[in-house]
């Protein structure tokens, strides 16, 4: 018996011991991945605050209050949800929170009907064929790598969708950086635009617009819609690598500490299994 238990332990070291040279390599992987992922997530956050403020600052001269991109519609039957999720799994909770901010929006602010853009292989894996969400675009767009061409393509979509009213109102879900060890889920408006943005309007009272800015908008707002996703999907993938990191870091050091309770208790066992063979040879002695 005890003989088989020291032959269970072993293979099951051994196995444990494959299972942490994975996820070691899995977490130096995302730490070369992590470099990069924020050196473009920094390059992109300078047009996405410039391109802010100069929304905010056209939406605050825009003497025309009537246009559908600056004024909600009296009712919001459809909702289009952007979700920006993983393209792969084994990053801790990343996906699931993402999830789980969708689901308690829906609560908070239910509507008639949903429709659903989701960006990510686990995004489209749980929304695509969802019984409660409209599908815009199944196909799989990958957060790693995103071009700036890719999100303008996804924005002149949304304008289409909005001005042909086939969704009222567009929600952005996508995960802030806020640090290597800290990524907070955040929700973003895009149309209508909102008023109320929490930025700063530079100089917005010399400012001489040509055309007018009612025209402007709709000149600009591609640009800017493009802008605020390929920033926050570079957020999201820097999110995404750093969670994972810290989940493969993690399982290593999980890993490490279940070899040496294994090799402790396979220390045991062997001394178990001595003790009885000096007892028999002992007791055989004796007799």
């Amino acid at each position: 018996m005890a003989g088989a238990s020291m032959k269970d332990i072993k293979l099951r070291i051994k196995s444990v011991e494959s299972t942490m040279q994975i996820t070691k390599a899995m977490q130096l992987v995302a730490t070369s991945k992590l470099r990069r992922a924020r050196e473009r997530m920094e390059e992109s956050k300078p047009y996405a605050s410039i391109a802010q403020q100069a929304m905010a600052a056209v939406i605050e001269d825009c003497l025309d209050t009537t246009i559908p991109y600056v004024s909600a519609r009296e009712q919001i039957k459809t909702r289009l949800y952007i979700i920006v999720a993983g393209d792969r799994g084994l990053a801790g909770g990343y996906n699931a929170n993402v999830f789980r901010a969708v689901e308690a929006h829906i609560k908070e602010h239910p509507v008639s009907s949903y429709s659903v853009l989701p960006i990510g292989k686990k995004a489209v894996d749980k929304y695509a064929h969802a019984e409660s969400f409209t599908c815009i675009d199944d196909s799989f767009i990958r957060v790693e790598g995103i071009s700036v061409g890719t999100c303008y393509g996804l924005a002149k979509t949304l304008i289409e969708g909005y001005d042909d009213e086939s969704f009222d109102e567009v929600v952005l879900f996508y995960t802030d950086f806020v640090s290597a060890m800290n990524q907070e889920v955040r929700t973003m408006q895009l149309l209508p635009l909102v008023r109320e943005q929490n930025v700063e309007v530079k100089n917005a009272v010399s400012t001489v617009y040509e055309p007018e800015p009612t025209a402007l908008l709709g000149a600009i707002l591609p640009d800017y819609l493009a802008g605020m996703l390929y920033s926050t999907i570079c957020d999201s993938f820097a999110s995404e690598v750093a969670a994972r990191r810290s989940a493969m870091d993690s399982a290593t050091k999980n890993a490490g500490e279940m070899i040496a309770d294994l090799r402790l208790e396979y220390n045991r066992a062997r001394q178990g299994a001595i003790t009885q063979e000096i007892t028999e040879i002992v007791a055989g002695a004796n007799v």
